[in-house]
């Protein structure tokens, strides 16, 4: 949120009934600073250019709010500059309300949607109307050649503040043409997920007390893989907690045995089995190479029971779950549980494309209207606002991390900001 949309949308009496609803302290901070003019950056410069259509309001002479659908091809919405945006009036709309109401009143509120990321962006400005007579060339940059209607006029708005809105509540909702994207990285994922099985060792790894044997193996990402783990004899596997993690044996490939922690991905519907997801790092310590290359369907290994040092509450709060990469290993384990339970959740997950997030189809599949999903490294997506998560969410709300060590000082700050008790945020780093 920029400090100049604080000072617009904030006056004495929306900032009386934050104080009575107790959101005030958090929002404080944004008009204590210095005034600044307000600047879009890359990502909203990408976002913006992306939509193919916006709600514009407008305030007419009886004082009453007027809202107008705009709508065109992608990019329709032109970024002049990083404080000014502008768009073509086209021919065909008779009424002119918005029009007319401008040339009382300047200023326009927009919102800007992306259904199937759940964002939206909320614009304060002042527009001013242009044709071809009063400024022929700007008018030309707001055009779009394949667009077939006639340009009556332009609308240029000089930006006086924007904010990211909280994801929650938003539908998401598809094109045609998002739902053949979807469908063919879909079947591009499940072409990958295809693993070449190594033969299993001769004899099991490890000398803990647990018999485990590798029954599946998937590839979730490129460098993600997946590998489900069942107990030699039916009715011995124990409870696997949210949170918790298997010490599993390594053989490296000097012949060194040592243990790396993975967490478990625990799912209640299926307590006759653990899952793993082991990330393959190139500059590791060659636990996740030694992983991937020697492990396949058969292996077996002998490890202690699981243990829990990232456990879930057991009580009804509700649950604000946070995972960055593959963190979310953990963090899918307790929305899995919560659930399960009828506990209120959100999970928030951040990575850099859908193609490198682990379990990303199955979360969008089966956790679609508790998931959030934030990518990085896509132009025009959405990324995660942190202070945003925290202040919209339940007073009584314990707070789940789990990611790089990052995100986990970016949520622990934003909390003391909040002031949100350290007590109910956990975290856990796989740093």
């Amino acid at each position: 949120m920029t400090d100049a949309f604080a000072r617009i949308a904030f006056t004495p009496n929306v900032q009386a009934v934050q104080t009575r609803m107790g959101s005030r302290e958090a929002y404080a901070r944004h008009m204590e600073a210095p005034p600044t003019a307000p600047r879009l950056g890359p990502y909203e410069i990408a976002f913006i250019a992306s939509r193919d259509s916006c709600y514009m309001g407008t305030v007419s002479e009886t004082g009453w709010p007027y809202v107008q659908h705009r709508g065109g091809p992608a990019g329709f919405l032109k970024v002049l500059d990083d404080r000014t945006i502008g768009y073509a009036d086209f021919s065909g709309n008779r009424q002119y309300v918005s029009v007319g109401n401008l040339v009382g009143d300047d200023r326009v509120s927009l919102f800007l949607m992306d259904y199937p990321q759940q964002a939206r962006l909320k614009i304060f400005g002042r527009a001013r109307v242009i044709d071809e007579d009063s400024e022929p060339e700007l008018l030309t940059r707001l055009d779009n050649p394949h667009y077939r209607a006639r340009v009556e006029r332009g609308i240029v708005i000089r930006i006086e503040g924007f904010d990211w809105n909280c994801p929650k509540y938003i539908t998401p909702r598809y094109t045609e043409a998002q739902m053949a994207e979807r469908m063919a990285q879909t079947i591009a994922a499940r072409a990958a997920e295809v693993v070449e099985i190594s033969p299993p060792p001769e004899t099991p790894i490890g000398e803990g007390t647990l018999t485990l044997t590798v029954s599946g193996m998937r590839q979730m990402t490129p460098r993600i893989r997946a590998y489900e783990l069942r107990a030699d004899a039916p009715g011995t596997l124990p409870p696997a907690e949210p949170g918790a993690h298997l010490e599993v044996p390594v053989r490296l490939a000097d012949g060194a045995i040592v243990t790396r922690q993975y967490s478990l991905v625990a799912d209640p519907e299926h307590p006759d089995r653990y899952e793993i997801a082991v990330l393959h790092e190139d500059d590791g310590r060659g636990g996740s190479s030694a992983i991937h290359d020697a492990w396949g369907l058969g292996t077996t290994l002998r490890v202690a029971p699981p243990i829990n040092h990232f456990p879930l509450h057991t009580d009804n709060r509700p649950a604000v779950l946070i995972a960055g990469g593959i963190g979310i290993t953990p963090i899918l384990s307790m929305a899995h549980a919560l659930k399960h339970r009828g506990v209120p959740f959100e999970l928030h997950y951040s990575g850099r494309t859908a193609a490198d997030m682990a379990y990303h189809d199955q979360i969008v599949r089966e956790l679609a209207a508790e998931a959030f999903i934030y990518l990085t490294r896509v132009p025009g997506h959405r990324r995660l606002d942190v202070d945003a998560v925290l202040l919209h969410a339940a007073s009584d709300a314990v707070f789940y991390v789990c990611g790089p060590g990052r995100l986990i000082d970016t949520v622990t700050a934003a909390a003391r900001r909040q002031s949100i008790t350290p007590e109910r945020i956990q975290h856990e780093s796989f740093d």
